[in-house]
This record gives C-alpha cells, structure tokens and sequence, in this order.
C-alpha cells in the first residue's frame, strides 16, 4: 500500500512528499516508482555540496585527526554522556554557521505523482562469511578460551568495505532486494554483532572504526546502489557513535547520509519504519538519543579540544538534522508511532538563542544559512512558546509604538491606553460586550490584553482578564447556547451543524484562543485533537480568499475521538464479512436533526440513488466522515479559523504540530504534584507549619482525578501551563475562619484559601468536599 512520507529537506521547514506506490509484480529488479521529495533546490544543495568538495582533504586525514589523545578517550570503554556545562551566555559560544536554509513550506499536493531514477547494476558480493549461529559459538568460545582471534577476523572482514558488509547481513547474498518494504538485513545479526561490539578487546574496536574509515573513503565519491544504501543503514546503527572520541567518523557518515539523492531517502526512511516496528522500539530511540546527543555535545562540548573548530566542521550539525528527520518521518508513518514525538526534542536547544534561529529562518529565503526552524520537531513546546511569545510582544511593540507616533503627528496628547488591548464589558451582557468590542477594536487585537468590568472599580493585574476569559468561555459552551455540541462518550465539545444567518461569535471564540495564546492564559477548553489539526490547515492564512481554510485529511479515527459510537459503527460496516448492501440498506445518504427537522444531504451526486455496497463502502465511510468533521460545518470553522488567526498570524505557527497548539491552549494533562509543592508561594502560613505539611501528605496521596479536580477548583483548569507547575503561581493563604468552614478558591489568582484545620482527617475530608462540589457556586 502507498504510504505518506513527509520528510523534511535541510532547506525546508517541511518538506512534505507523497506516496510510493506498491511495487511492480515480477520485477523485482527495477526501481520503485517512488515519489520525490522535494528538492532542496541548486542553491541549497550547494552548501553540503561544496562541504563535501571542500573539506574532503580534511576527510582524507581525519584518520590522523584521531590522535593519541583520541585513542586515550577509545579506551575508555564506557560511552560519553551528555553534559551541559554551566550557560550563562549564549551569545558567547561558537556560532553555528551552516549552508542551508529555505523558507518556503511545500504542501503534501505539490509533489508529482511518481519519479523514476536509473537503476544501477547490484555489484558481485562477496561469500557470506558467517551465519547468526556461527558467529554466537565464536563469542561463546572466547568465554572459555579467552581468544578473541576468529572474532576478531570477522569484524575486521565485515567493516572493511560496503560489499562485506552487504555479504554478512543480507538475508540473502544472492537476492537484490530491490524493494522499499525490505532492506534485505538480517536485523537480528546486525544486533547481535552491534550487542558483542562494545565488549570486545579495544583493538577489535578499533579495527571495526577503522575499516568504517576506510569504507567511507571508498564510497564518497560516484552513484549510489542499494547496497550501498544497505551499509549506510547498517552502519548507522553502531553503539560506538555514542563515544565523542568517535564523532569525526560517525559526522562524516551522517553528512554522506544526508546528500544522499531524495529517492534514496525515501529507501531509508520505509526500511526504518519497518525494521523497528517488527522489532525493539528501544533501539529506535537509542538512534534518536544518539543523533541528539551529538548536536548538544557539538554546540556545547564538555572537552572543546576533542572537536576540529565549529569553522571547520559547521557542516556536522545540517548533516545530523537531516538524517533526525529521516527518522522522524519514518516515526510518524508508524501508528502508533515507534516512540512519542516529545522523544524527538533536543532539551539543549532551551539554552540557545532561539530568536535569532527564528530570524534566521524568517529572514534568509533560499540563502546557505542553516536554522534549526528548519527542523522544528526538535524544538520542544517550551522553547516554540517562547518564539511564539516574543514574536508576538515584538508585534504589540510595533504596533504600540505606531499608534504613539500617528498621536504625536497630529500633536495630540498621548494617552497610555492606546497601548493595550481595552476591554469594557457588562458581566450581563458578557458575550455581546465581548463581541462588539473586538469587532470595533480589530486593530488592537496584537496589543496587550487588558479587562474592565463596567460599575466594579479596581486595575486589572491578570486577575480581570483571566475571570473575562473563564467566564465567557463558560457562557459559550453552555450547551443551552447552541453553538457548540457536548459529547458525553469523548467528554469533548464540536461545531454545531447547526445554519444560521450571522458565524460571527464563533468567530469570537477563535479570537479568544488567540489571545489566550497571545497573553499566556491557560483555557478550560475541551476540543478533539482533530480541531487543531484543523486549525493549521494551512497554518498561514492563504492570500487568495477562495481558498478553503480548515479543511484537512480526517478518519474514522478522527470521527471516534468525537464520536466513538458512529466510529464503531462505520468500523463495523468496514470489516462486514457478508452482504453490505444487503444488510445494511444504506445509500449515501446522510441525515441529521435541525430544530426538530430531519434533514438529508447526499454525500455525492445522486447519492439518495446509490446503494452502499460492499465494493463503495470505503468511499461511503470516508465520505460521511469528510461530511460530519468538513463540509457540514465548514462555515462555522471557517469563522473559528480566522478569528483565531487574526490574532495568532506567525509564521511561528508553521513550527507547531497540531498536538503542540493544543498544549499551548489548554496546557498539558501532565501532572507533577512534587513540582507544584516546589514552587508553592505562601501567604500567612510557612511550609512547615503543620497545616501545610498535612495538606501535601493528603494532596500527593489522592488520586489523579481528585489531584485534577484540586487544580480545577484552584486555577480553573485541570491542565498544566507549558512552563510546567511554577507557572502557575500557586499560593496557599490562611483563611481565618472557623475549621467548620470548606477551603474556599480564587481562580482568577490561582489562590487556594485554607483553614487551620487541626488535624488530617479533617482537613482531607474538607478538601474533598470542596473539590467535588465547587460546580455551581459560580467564581470568586
């Protein structure tokens, strides 16, 4: 079956490439038609190119570059470990200067549909040397005997040359494999030999690096075949890559990876997907972690003598993240994937100057500078949040800056109001203040956020603008609104199907997303992932207006985290063994309940005609879930999409996943109690007090649904901030009132009020009480 590739180019932010088709029947030897990814372009290509050209005399002696002192660091047996010294500069290391960057995003449509590439003769291999079996009674001789002399022969044999390598780990030394589905590698003898390496004498060690060397040397120049493909695979995989005193070669490996031909890439990245979703994900992310680690080490070296300058050698981190998204991609083609798309993010790149990576990225076009932006699935949500903030404070800069400078041209007196985002609204007239005063003030949008509840004196220090937030989201959802529809199977909310004449308010609740976006405001909100991936379809707003928005790809699997039951059903319809039209006597047809009337839309032309059978019941399934999760609601997401846009309109976005949005949004469901404890401020208590330590010993005791409903009742939401539990601000006050009385919140301030109770029992029992029973009280 064809299969999406998407795998970003190093020039690319991402690069998306389509399907391979299936293999041709009885021509094993030819070519894969394969789709191309999208090419870096001359001017992209260039920079590893000339790298390549360039630096090869350096390549020549890089045996040499591993001197004695390196030799020192190989006998260490045990690997390097990831070390971070203490960064109080950043602007003070080495700068990363390397050759590649374009800005253009390229869509999954833009690819044509097939390319061929000449097929190049597999060349004569050697006889396999040894079986899996043969080589275990070698290494369990050496137990008894303690000569290392046959194994010593076979690495020394095997890792002499593309074509040794081939001839020991093919399944078949005689067969081509010419196939994306197979690599033809014997995976448990790879692993096997891989799992015996690193407890070998230190001299076979450095036979195995130096026949890698030697191998390296041989191949960098002339077309590229399967075998050769095969090798790189192999040799990708080697535990000795975790030592630093190893990186000369393993760079030099990555960089011959990463210019390699974008068909060849499409090889690697389906012979990963398939090897390690047969086998041990363990060993994936062991890939992923030392590919991370090399990029860390190479910004921030422990030791900066075991590395050639950053001069020399910018080219280690382009060739890393290449071959990382390689990986990445092959990830994402797994359902479910190998490991969590969190697995892929590079902590260190916390510590750098992003915006300057984000400048780069903005600003270069098709120009030779390399920005990790161009390979945003190693950036975590932390760091993407932070983009995304300054971005958005270097907007409301400018745009507060020009409305001072439009006041003092015409000599007016400049009124400090002109700097925020004014909100003054009637709490009884919530939504249609709301919606009057952003529709009047759409110019303002970008500035900072700040809320006046019209009759109630006071400043707005965050506390107003997070009760506007927590307010009017309630009245929206409110399922007596209408506008959204609660689904109690996935406990999440989804568009009303519903016509109407005017979509402006849910164009209102995509501005409320974007400011909560905009202001770092965490929202109790509860849509389905498939809403965000909605919502980024396209992530920029496109300039040509009869361009749909908010349309994308969706399954049964979108619909079942909406609606599980139909999900089920269709699943059903699916996988019917008997006679579909037959027993189901459905045709494509879809009905639905509007104001008490049922209504019928044909999924296609004469659809009321056309009979499900078991031959069309694909389409139908897919066609209903394009109508339900699309087409039905597509002026109500429409009007969501761009008013959540015309606040959040960054390219910054194009960074983000679908799932990354959400956490922006709605914070992260991951809970860290101890962390909250850490960073708890007190008012009227200390944390020794006996009150304090008996409401932790009880808190860090519950459950994780009465650890949620504590945080509800306390900040509103039952969700994490992306900064983690510290961003909260939590504070726990003393509340002078009798210990008959229940702990009383104030969400706005994150705050929680607590009595002296005198005892623990009492205090749990208060706590619970209060947690479970909060809904309807309304909000303090």
């Amino acid at each position: 079956m064809s299969e999406a590739v998407r795998v970003p180019s190093p020039a690319t932010p991402l690069v998306v490439a389509a399907a391979a088709p299936e293999e041709r029947k009885g021509k094993e030897s030819e070519r894969e038609k394969l789709p191309p990814i999208v090419s870096a372009g001359a001017g992209a290509t260039a920079g590893l190119d000339r790298g390549a050209k360039g630096q090869i005399s350096t390549f020549s002696s890089f045996i040499s570059a591993v001197s004695p002192k390196k030799e020192a660091a190989e006998n260490r047996s045990s690997p390097a470990h990831l070390v971070f010294p203490n960064i109080k500069n950043v602007r003070e290391q080495p700068p990363v200067c390397v050759d590649v960057r374009q800005k253009q995003r390229t869509s999954m449509d833009a690819s044509s549909s097939e390319m061929k590439a000449p097929v190049l003769p597999e060349p004569i291999l050697p006889i396999q040397p040894k079986t899996v079996k043969d080589f275990q009674e070698d290494v369990e001789k050496v137990k008894s005997s303690g000569d290392w002399k046959a194994v010593h022969d076979f690495y020394l044999t095997t890792f002499d040359s593309f074509p040794e390598l081939n001839a020991a780990f093919k399944k078949d030394a005689t067969a081509s494999f010419n196939t994306i589905e197979d690599s033809g590698i014997n995976a448990k003898f790879v692993n096997a030999v891989y799992d015996t390496l690193l407890n070998t004498p230190q001299d076979v060690q450095k036979t195995v690096l130096k026949g890698i060397i030697n191998s390296l040397l041989r191949e960098w120049k002339g077309p590229r075949t399967k075998d050769d493909l095969r090798a790189y695979f192999i040799l990708l995989q080697n535990p000795q890559f975790n030592n630093t005193s190893t990186y000369v070669i393993y760079a030099h490996l990555l960089r011959q990876i990463a210019t390699l031909v974008e068909a060849d890439h499409h090889f690697l990245v389906h012979w990963f997907k398939k090897q390690y979703s047969r086998l041990s994900q363990k060993r994936f992310k062991q890939l992923v972690e030392r590919l991370l680690q090399f990029i860390s080490l190479r910004l921030f070296p422990a030791k900066p003598e075991e590395f050639p300058p950053i001069t020399k050698c910018s080219w280690w981190i382009p060739s890393a993240a290449k071959v990382l998204a390689l990986l990445n991609t092959a990830n994402n083609l797994v359902h479910p994937p190998l490991i969590p798309y969190t697995d892929f993010y590079n902590s260190t790149l916390d510590h750098i100057d992003l915006m300057e990576e984000y400048h780069t990225w903005q600003n270069f076009g098709n120009s030779h500078r390399f920005s990790f932006c161009q390979y945003p699935f190693v950036i975590s949500v932390a760091a993407k949040k932070i983009i995304i903030q300054r971005d958005s404070e270097q907007q409301m800069i400018n745009i507060a800056r020009q409305s001072l400078v439009d006041k003092v041209s015409r000599r007016q007196r400049p009124d400090m109001n002109i700097l925020f985002l004014n909100m003054k609204v009637r709490r009884t007239h919530l939504v249609s203040d709301s919606l009057d005063e952003l529709t009047r003030k759409r110019a303002d949008l970008k500035k900072k956020l700040k809320v006046t509840f019209v009759g109630e004196a006071g400043l707005d220090m965050g506390g107003l603008t997070k009760e506007w937030f927590l307010l009017l989201i309630r009245q929206i959802f409110h399922p007596d609104y209408g506008m959204f529809t609660y689904h109690k199977d996935s406990h999440c909310h989804w568009f009303s199907s519903f016509k109407c004449d005017n979509y402006s308010e849910f164009r209102l609740v995509g501005i409320l997303m974007g400011l909560a976006v905009y202001n770092s405001i965490t929202l109790d909100i509860r849509f389905p992932p498939c809403c965000y991936k909605k919502l980024l379809s396209p992530p920029i707003i496109p300039s040509d207006q009869n361009i749909p928005v908010g349309i994308c790809n969706v399954t049964v699997d979108d619909l079942c985290q909406i609606m599980p039951e139909l999900a089920h059903g269709l699943s059903e319809l699916l996988s019917h063994e008997g006679n579909v039209e037959e027993d189901f006597y459905s045709t494509f047809q879809v009905f639905q309940e509007e104001f008490g009337i049922i209504k019928s839309y044909n999924l296609k032309p004469g659809g009321d005609k056309i009979s499900v059978t078991n031959q069309n019941r694909k389409e139908y399934v897919q066609l209903y879930t394009d109508f339900l999760l699309n087409k039905s609601i597509y002026k109500q997401f429409a009007a969501f999409y761009y008013g959540f846009h015309s606040v959040c309109a960054s390219n910054a976005l194009m960074l983000l996943r679908p799932e990354e949005v959400e956490i922006l949004v709605c914070g992260s469901p991951d809970l860290d109690m101890h962390a909250l404890q850490r960073s708890t401020q007190y008012d009227g208590y200390a944390k020794t007090d006996l009150t304090i330590k008996y409401f932790w010993d009880v808190v860090l005791g519950f459950p994780l649904d009465l650890q949620k409903k504590l945080l509800h009742f306390t900040t509103g939401s039952d969700r994490v901030p992306v900064g983690g539990m510290a961003d909260l601000n939590f504070k726990i006050s003393k509340n002078e009132t009798s210990t008959n009385c229940l702990p009383v919140a104030h969400t706005c301030f994150n705050q929680l009020c607590l009595p002296p109770y005198k005892s623990k029992k009492d205090l749990k029992q208060k706590l619970i009480i209060g947690i479970s029973n909060s809904e309807g009280f309304g909000l303090e």
